[in-house]
């Protein structure tokens, strides 16, 4: 299979960029090259993609990216610049092209489309999908991932409490939006259960097991959204999902 690719000087014809192509697979060598690979670590940015290709029933193979340098490597940062997990590659992309992803929103996204599964058909339910996806990207995960700097990791050292606490303030309006969303119905969107529980839950998830903030967060306060926590944690996939890749 063969690309055209446009220069001032000449037209070159060059042939098409394959799974062993790629510079990751040095590192990251494929043991099937005709699945999704997936390059992550278990972390609530990471588990997101795993869960969706769970759910999905999608055949992937995942590659363990350890986040204690493996993220910073020359074969890593050919795949994401950005130098974070997770990160895919599906050499069955659209008419047969091999596409390279990053950032866990955009990933959803694509395998959403690309399975037709995890979001609403109708215009509208695929806008309130987005909307909420969007909410974690922007809000609910940054603001738990300060907190959790300043709770747990090197941010617990500085003395000042008025970070670690404009984290908690912001973090606690955040939790009340998501209260108010789910009261009276059991997922973001209502009925279906779509890719923006799958961005959200596994932040909750994080902060409550992981950070150690259920008494700073008050968390036990936020009813329905504990509930809908313990709904998505008992789904079959994501029982799996959550612990692929296995941690160091």
């Amino acid at each position: 299979m063969y690309w055209i690719r446009f220069h001032p000087q000449a037209l070159f014809i060059q042939p098409m960029m394959t799974l062993s192509d790629h510079p990751i697979t040095r590192r990251w060598p494929a043991k099937d090259p005709n699945v999704l690979q997936l390059y992550s670590y278990p972390t609530p940015n990471g588990v997101k993609v795993s869960i969706a290709l769970e759910e999905m029933g999608l055949r992937y193979e995942a590659h363990r990216v350890s986040i204690r340098g493996e993220q910073h490597t020359p074969e890593f940062l050919s795949l994401n610049p950005n130098n974070k997990i997770p990160a895919i590659i599906d050499p069955n992309g659209p008419g047969g092209q091999l596409v390279t992803l990053w950032e866990s929103g955009a990933i959803l996204l694509y395998l959403a489309d690309k399975t037709g599964t995890l979001i609403p058909a109708d215009a509208n339910g695929r806008a309130q999908t987005l909307q909420w996806l969007m909410f974690q990207m922007s809000g609910l995960g940054p603001m738990f991932g300060q907190y959790g700097y300043f709770k747990k990791f090197a941010g617990k050292e500085i003395d000042d409490p008025r970070p670690r606490q404009h984290f908690i303030d912001e973090s606690r309006r955040l939790l009340a939006v998501l209260e108010r969303q789910l009261d009276g119905q059991p997922f973001l969107v209502g009925e279906q259960y779509t890719i923006a529980d799958i961005a959200v839950f596994p932040w909750l998830r994080a902060v409550r097991e992981s950070y150690g903030a259920e008494e700073d967060f008050r968390m036990a306060e936020f009813e329905h959204t504990m509930v809908y926590l313990e709904r998505c944690l008992q789904r079959p996939a994501v029982r799996i999902g959550i612990t692929v890749p296995a941690p160091d």
